[in-house]
């Protein structure tokens, strides 16, 4: 029996949703004598921590063909809050060997998940590389979500005669839901509200993604405890009863009814034990949700903008001790932060050209402080190429502006979402990420501009450098309580807050610390996403027609002028 305690569901981790991918490739080296090549795809995942690459997995071998399309298909976990680097090989099979190295190497192609479903339609194109001065193909990779992993449930259950275990009342019982992991144990995924004082509950409704139940597989073992309340925390377990997601669903007609066993009970009173009651489940209504992926892959593009602070409590960049310390060996924690973030949104912003903002600082030639300026130097186009292109702006502004202060926020905040502002139809969704060192000086207008902001499609993600109090900061994630503004309450929690110490490897793997800090926030950004969706009524864009290569007739122009050149 698991043990429940204080645990609260909401913490359990759902697992991510699942990618299949769909490898072809075209005018790949002919690297056999008497015939064509005889391809094989191999699929490498990088490792986070020890950026290792390991074989995932291999496609079929495809004989004599030159353009395969590769039937075996790779599934892989999605994460929007990683960076999940993909590695593709292929090799000519000349032998049985699975030794690869007694194979023709055909080329290869690097990519990250994220720049696969962040391309127009899931489809991504790339050259194969590997070999110099051979041209090695191309390799085309498409990604769809599984449908499994999208559906949701809506449950509802009464009990009948459960076991009385208040000694002045009846019980006061409620549900445990825990699925089966594939090593026999037990992960809780939904606990329902308690009913005070019956023997015959009938539980509110709830609804839940069919993955937290089974992660996407529907004959997966679902155990249901059965505890009355108390008020010391030491709940009273009733019994338990198991299913599956197939008998749920299969009950969409009809009730389903589930004995309550104690195993205690039942090995004391034997034969006379009948049960301790009995669970009913009432309704089983199946809804397939759109997903994340589903408005990427309809053509809503990420906008990503930078804000970094500038104030003077940073220290002399000039020195090692100053938070924007430029060393020549590593990155601070300003641009780590950045590129953290930056090089997993970048992956869903087909032109790569990143707004970067400053404030905080005095700026040549008349040392006027500014809470809003361009990273480049350019107000008419504060664009960036890319997050290199960012970072080299973030360096010639430290050269060229004095740090001085205070720290406001709102400006930054106010200049994204007049963009927000005026594309509402779910085309665009606006991130801004703000890097700051310290204290807020205009919390108010702070809080203002994002009740104003949470009705926007924008998300807010600030992250605390050095190691100053950050009070204000945590005040602004509207994750325990809903930020508000002169009586105004933000329509959705649109911020995430982080300390950047808090994830930060203490062995020195800055690759590590990175990769901490952008799963912890960006991993509520989907969810964000979504519902501003939703509230709006926002459906995603048509997808676009699927891909078929041109073939050109046999008498047209272009052939019939090569085969006069031969």
């Amino acid at each position: 029996m698991a043990c429940i305690g204080d645990a609260d569901p909401f913490t359990a981790a759902i697992p991510a949703t699942k990618v299949e991918l769909t490898v072809s490739c075209r005018n790949l080296l002919d690297r056999d004598t008497f015939s064509k090549s005889d391809p094989i795809c191999v699929l490498y995942t990088q490792g986070i921590a020890n950026r290792e690459w390991r074989e995932f997995g291999r496609t079929e071998v495809i004989d004599n063909t030159l353009n395969p399309d590769f039937v075996r298909k790779f599934i892989l976990d999605y994460f929007f809050e990683e960076r999940q680097n993909l590695r593709f090989d292929l090799y000519d099979l000349d032998c049985k060997s699975d030794n690869l190295s007694k194979h023709d190497f055909l080329g290869q192609a690097f990519c990250t998940l994220g720049e696969i479903v962040g391309s127009l339609g899931s489809r991504l194109e790339k050259p194969l590389i590997g070999i110099p001065g051979k041209k090695c193909g191309t390799i085309i990779v498409r990604a769809e979500e599984l449908s499994n992993c999208r559906e949701s449930v809506m449950l509802q259950f009464c009990g009948n005669k459960l076991d009385k275990k208040d000694f002045f009342g009846k019980s006061d019982p409620f549900l445990v839901f825990y699925r089966s992991n594939e090593d026999g144990s037990y992960t809780i995924c939904h606990k329902t509200e308690v009913v005070k004082n019956t023997l015959d509950p009938v539980w509110q409704a709830f609804k839940i993604p069919v993955r937290a139940l089974c992660n996407g597989d529907y004959d997966r073992s679902i155990k249901v405890e059965v505890y009355d309340w108390d008020r010391d925390g030491g709940h009273d377990f009733i019994g338990e009863f198991s299913t599956s997601y197939r008998e749920m669903s299969r009950s969409q007609s009809q009730f389903h009814i589930y004995e309550v066993l104690n195993p205690k009970k039942k090995g004391k009173k034997k034969k006379k034990y009948l049960n301790s009651g009995t669970v009913t489940l009432l309704s089983c209504l199946v809804d397939t949700e759109l997903s994340f992926l589903d408005y990427i892959r309809g053509g809503t593009q990420i906008n990503f903008t930078v804000a970094i602070d500038f104030t003077a409590s940073n220290g002399n960049p000039s020195q090692p001790t100053s938070l924007h310390y430029m060393s020549p060996y590593q990155l601070n924690d300003y641009a780590m932060a950045l590129r953290a973030v930056g090089e997993i949104i970048q992956d869903y912003d087909s032109d790569k050209m990143f707004p970067a903002l400053g404030f905080g600082a005095k700026l040549p030639p008349d040392g006027r402080v500014s809470h809003e300026f361009p990273l480049n130097g350019n107000p008419q186009n504060p664009y960036c190429n890319g997050i290199d292109g960012v970072l080299e702006a973030y360096y010639q502004s430290l050269k060229s502006v004095r740090l001085y202060g205070p720290t406001h926020f709102s400006p930054v905040i106010n200049h994204v979402a007049r963009y927000a502002s005026a594309v509402t139809d779910g085309s665009q969704y606006f991130i801004l990420l703000i890097i700051s060192d310290g204290v807020i000086t205009d919390m108010a207008q702070t809080k203002e501009s994002i009740v104003n902001a949470a009705s926007l499609p924008m998300s807010i993600i600030i992250v605390g450098v050095g190691p100053a109090e950050f009070d204000e900061m945590i005040e602004l994630d509207g994750d325990e309580e809903r930020i508000s503004s002169q009586g105004r309450y933000a329509e959705r929690d649109i911020v995430q807050f982080v300390p950047f110490r808090d994830y930060i490897d203490r062995r020195g793997n800055h690759i590590l610390s990175m990769a901490r800090l952008a799963k912890e926030v960006l991993a509520e950004i989907p969810d964000q996403f979504l519902s501003y969706m939703r509230t709006r009524g926002i459906k995603p864009g048509p997808l676009p027609p699927p891909y078929t290569p041109c073939v050109l007739p046999a008498n047209h122009p272009l052939l019939t002028r090569r085969v006069s050149r031969i």
